[in-house]
């Protein structure tokens, strides 16, 4: 008997919907409300999201994010600035203590990834992990240079013919493992470059040279293009393959939909959240 966790398909939300429902679903889960649960999202309006971690006015443009009438959001989880527009975003939910859980960050990164990397191999990519080799690329995992989360593959990062083509990031309150993620259908280059601050337009040009080497999106390297709802099912069988669970689709009650947009109230729509840093 497989394990069935939950599977929800909340379509488009605001930025700050998409944030307070993982939340939710990390809370709801501690409490032993629901299984585990993985959940596939849009955004609208398209979103630029930063890390935990990152200083809102020191890195971001946000004149440029006004410019181009996008969502902006921080993040519960660590990493860096993510342009959400043409993309499929995932979220998994799971106990710490689940028993296909490694204690450690990295090695649970690597579990829960395998579900993503079925789901391109599900689209006909040979997708495959980058694990860092030398001394030099461990270093570079642990002192980012860039705002930009594409940039830098980390540990068990997912690439295709070397590019990288889903980006994630991970938290873990209460017991429970958020871990979230990008899989880019299409990158609007131009516009993700608008959105941040550079030194210098040399260093703007440099990084944007090495960020067209290091990363892609599925239907740059797709012998055909891939919509959204092929990639939805595309992944939806990785991760059941990838975890050996069955992914039964959950609806949220208006109960929790009303839980979920007063979180999106107090924390996402507020600017001490979103600027604190």
């Amino acid at each position: 008997m497989k394990e069935k966790w939950f599977y929800i398909d909340s379509g488009d939300g605001s930025p700050s919907f998409n944030m307070a429902l993982d939340e939710a679903l990390l809370e709801w889960h501690s409490e032993g409300k629901i299984p585990p649960a993985i959940r596939f999202y849009g955004w609208n309006p398209a979103t630029l999201s930063i890390g935990y971690f990152q200083k809102a006015e020191k890195e971001i443009n946000m004149e440029a994010v006004k410019r181009h009438g996008l969502g902006f959001v921080r993040r519960p989880t660590g990493g860096r600035g993510v342009l959400h527009e043409h993309e499929l975003t995932y979220s998994v939910i799971v106990s710490e203590e689940h028993p296909n859980m490694p204690v450690s960050v990295t090695e649970a990164y690597r579990v829960i990834s395998e579900g993503i990397l079925h789901g391109f191999r599900n689209l006909g990519m040979d997708a495959d992990f980058a694990v860092p080799k030398t001394e030099e690329e461990k270093n570079s995992l642990k002192n980012p240079r860039s705002s930009v989360c594409f940039d830098a593959p980390s540990w068990y990062e997912l690439v295709v013919e070397g590019r990288k083509v889903a980006g994630s990031a991970q938290t873990r309150q209460k017991g429970v493992i958020l871990q979230h993620g990008s899989i880019l259908l299409d990158l609007d280059e131009d516009k993700l470059f608008s959105l941040f601050h550079y030194p210098n337009e040399r260093v703007k040009e440099r990084m944007r040279k090495t960020f067209k080497n290091k990363a892609v999106a599925i239907n740059e390297i797709s012998r055909r293009r891939i919509s959204l709802e092929e990639a939805k099912s595309a992944f939806k069988k990785g991760f059941e393959e990838g975890l050996g669970i069955e992914l039964i689709p959950y609806c949220l009650t208006k109960e929790q939909i009303s839980q979920v947009e007063k979180i999106a109230r107090d924390v996402y729509e507020n600017d001490e959240w979103n600027f604190k840093r």
